[in-house]
């Protein structure tokens, strides 16, 4: 495999993770904890890794690493939750995978990348592959749970670019330590303001948070980070459609629900849009960022 194939394959690992959230979260956490689940989600591992990189940011990107931070965990956490306690789960996750086409505009206005059609007609499919897999004929529709869901793939979208655009002279691992500590730094007295305290933890609790910690947010970052650094952002942010699939992928072999004809043609859809998505991409070369010296 080429140097490319390989790094989207690695990054493409990441959402696919990410795609255990639901069923992790409804099946192991405590219910209507929202903020402290992103708190706890994000704060733990950052430290963790902050403990493991014994590194902290230089003076000068102190406001750039709160920014993302607050754009890829803080905000985008938050506002997932707000959206699938107000909406049905498939209306929530075709609001939010708008994403990939929120990243072609935004890439070409602050990185200087060209748009090309094939990439919009790949992040347009995909939306229609998650709407097939996701949304049923009941789904309701509220007004609060609409706009969080637009305002969580805005900020996935701002986060992913400037994620691109802002990369300070280090690993992905001491970046991504960065974003989750300062992301739960943010969400910390806004769960504490906003939310009763948490109930005793069980032992399936601390499996759930341990999961959705390591593997979802430091592990995962990681990968995703890595793959920002190297990728283009339009052909890093379609791999997102990865997530609802393994959600219903997954809900089908462990939860026993049912998977219509119209899901199945719904992942073959999203396949063949992250497919379209890098063919887009073929021979493009990254943006180049300049980058400060260390000191």
């Amino acid at each position: 495999m080429t140097s490319r194939t390989t790094d989207v394959l690695l990054t493409a690992t990441a959402p696919a993770i990410w795609g255990s959230t639901y069923i992790v979260t409804t099946e192991l956490l405590p219910a209507n904890y929202p903020l402290h689940v992103a708190l706890l989600r994000a704060l733990p591992a950052g430290l963790l890794l902050l403990l493991i990189v014994r590194q902290l940011p230089e003076r000068a990107w102190w406001g750039r690493i709160f920014v993302l931070g607050a754009l890829n965990f803080s905000i985008l956490w938050a506002m997932l939750f707000l959206a699938a306690y107000r909406l049905p789960g498939g209306v929530a996750a075709t609001i939010t995978s708008m994403q990939p086409l929120f990243v072609v505009f935004l890439a070409s206005f602050l990185l200087a990348s060209p748009i090309r059609m094939l990439s919009i007609a790949a992040a347009v499919i995909g939306i229609g592959g998650v709407a097939l897999l996701v949304l049923t004929p009941k789904a309701a529709l509220d007004a609060l749970g609409i706009a969080a869901a637009v305002a969580a793939a805005v900020s996935m979208a701002f986060g992913t670019v400037l994620s691109r655009r802002w990369q300070p002279p280090v690993s992905a691992l001491t970046f991504t330590a960065w974003q989750l500590t300062a992301g739960g730094l943010l969400l910390l007295p806004v769960a504490l303001l906003l939310e009763p305290p948490l109930p005793a933890l069980t032992l399936q609790n601390w499996v759930g948070f341990s999961w959705l910690g390591l593997v979802g947010a430091a592990l995962t970052y990681i990968v995703w980070f890595r793959g920002v650094a190297r990728l283009e952002p339009s052909a890093v942010a379609p791999l997102a459609f990865l997530s609802p699939v393994t959600a219903v992928i997954l809900g089908w072999a462990l939860l026993g629900q049912s998977l219509s004809v119209l899901q199945v043609a719904g992942i073959g859809i999203v396949i063949a849009s992250i497919w379209l998505s890098q063919r887009a991409q073929r021979g493009v070369q990254p943006p180049v960022i300049a980058r400060p010296a260390t000191r």
